[in-house]
């Protein structure tokens, strides 16, 4: 796994599952999912 290629999905499936724990736990994650969805998203346009 080239990880220069996928870091838009792996940063897109951290934000799933940070969203995903914080919908079941209850927990309030602050700012780090907008983060993380706002990097995956430009990292995915970029082709990464």
């Amino acid at each position: 796994m080239n990880f220069n290629k996928n870091i838009g999905m792996i940063l897109l499936a951290v934000y799933l599952i940070l969203v995903g724990i914080n919908a079941l736990a209850g927990v309030f994650l602050g700012i780090i999912p907008a983060i993380v969805a706002l990097l995956a998203g430009i990292f995915i346009l970029l082709g990464r």
